[in-house]
Parts: structure tokens; sequence; C-alpha cells
């Protein structure tokens, strides 16, 4: 399957196999390991299946882009209610894997790898990753935000503006740190939790929300 928009994917499992031995290429050998015989060898499957599945090199590294970007999750059960704890939870889900995918080895590379490839005129590498990376991120993070002002929880004039203050809240330095060769956080947990309660204490609609990170601050 090759994903064509910024909203998660569904691969296969099989697909799921595959694309992590390409992020494993990737990080070991860089983008010269990264060939369609390497990967048909390395995930035991023919070089006819790849095509078939993403189709060509770009395709490829869209879908192995779009399928470490899944892995941030706001984690929306059907039927359920919006409440304060619930909306909570999946803010702090969010939060804390985007900061375990964006100091793994996965994102460090390819990120590195974009860098590297950035010319005058841009770089192709570094266009899929805000595509079917930080798009699909951005998307449904965004969507999130949305229905917690739509259920009365939150306040803000500007979604996208509200977004970007919670995503800089979670990563503020971070990422470009490490990008430098600096270390990840020893606890992602303890940074989520005080990102989402500062994020509810400038957003939070409800006296309870509004109270999170005065209580979480007193703690």
């Amino acid at each position: 399957m090759r994903p064509d928009s910024a909203e998660a994917p569904q691969f296969s499992s099989r697909q799921n196999e595959v694309l992590e031995q390409a992020l494993r290429l990737l990080v070991e050998g860089g983008d010269k390991a990264l060939t369609t015989s390497g990967l048909a060898r390395a995930a035991s499957c023919s070089k006819e299946s790849l095509y078939k599945w993403f189709g060509d090199r770009d395709g490829l590294l869209a879908a192995m882009i779009a399928y470490q970007a899944s892995k941030v999750r706001t984690t929306e059960r059907s039927g359920e209610k919006l409440t304060d704890e619930v909306l909570k939870q999946r803010l702090d889900q969010f939060a804390r894997d985007l900061l375990e995918v964006l100091a793994g080895d996965v994102s460090l590379a390819l990120n590195r790898l974009a860098i590297g490839q950035t010319s005058r005129d841009g770089s192709k590498l570094g266009k899929l990753l805000v595509e079917h990376g930080r798009g699909q991120i951005d998307r449904r993070a965004m969507a999130l935000i949305d229905a917690g002002k739509r259920a009365g929880l939150l306040r803000f004039d500007n979604a996208d503006a509200a977004y970007h203050t919670f995503y800089g809240l979670i990563v503020s330095d971070l990422h470009v740190r490490m990008l430098l060769g600096e270390p990840g956080l020893r606890d992602n947990a303890r940074q989520a939790e005080r990102a989402v309660d500062a994020f509810l204490s400038l957003h939070g609609a409800t006296q309870k929300s509004a109270e999170t990170y005065r209580v979480s601050a007193g703690r």
C-alpha cells in the first residue's frame, strides 16, 4: 500500500515487517544500503512484491515515513465520550509517543539524511518527511484538539496556533539537540506530563482542566 495522504496508513502485518527491515537498513547503512535488492533479501520477499506494495523508491520512503509517524497515537476508542480525564490521557499518549519517536534512531537517521540532502532547491526526502510524517502527526493531533473544543473542554481562537503551542511545550529544543548528538531525555513520561499540564493550564475550558497544572505543580 502506498500512502497518498497524511492520514495514518493501514499496512498489513507483512508490509509492517518489510518496512521495519527497510528502516533498520537505513539506520545501519544509510541511504546507500536501502536498495530494492537489499531490502528483498533482508525481508525475505520478492522485488515484485516491493514494487506492488510501495511503487518506486519515493513510494517506499513515503511508506517508511508514514509507518514511523503512525507510531505517534492519539488513541481514540469507538463510542468513547471525551471527558477531562479522557482528553488528558489522549494528549499524554500523543506527547509520550512523539518524544519516543523523535528520540529514536530511525527518526534521527531520517532527519539527518534529509538535512544532508538539502540544497538550494530543498530536499525531496525533506518534503516526504513533512507530507507523510509531520503532516500526518499534525492532522491527528489537531483533530483531537478540535474535538476537545467541540466538547467544551478546550478554549482557543486558532486551532493551528493552539496545536503548535502544545507541540512546542512537548519538544522545545530537544529534537535539535538530539540531531546534534545529545542524548534524549531519561524520562519522556515526565516531560510529556508537564507539557500536557501546561497546555491545559493555557487552553483548558473547564475548572477541572484549568486546575490541572496547579495541582501537578504542587506535587
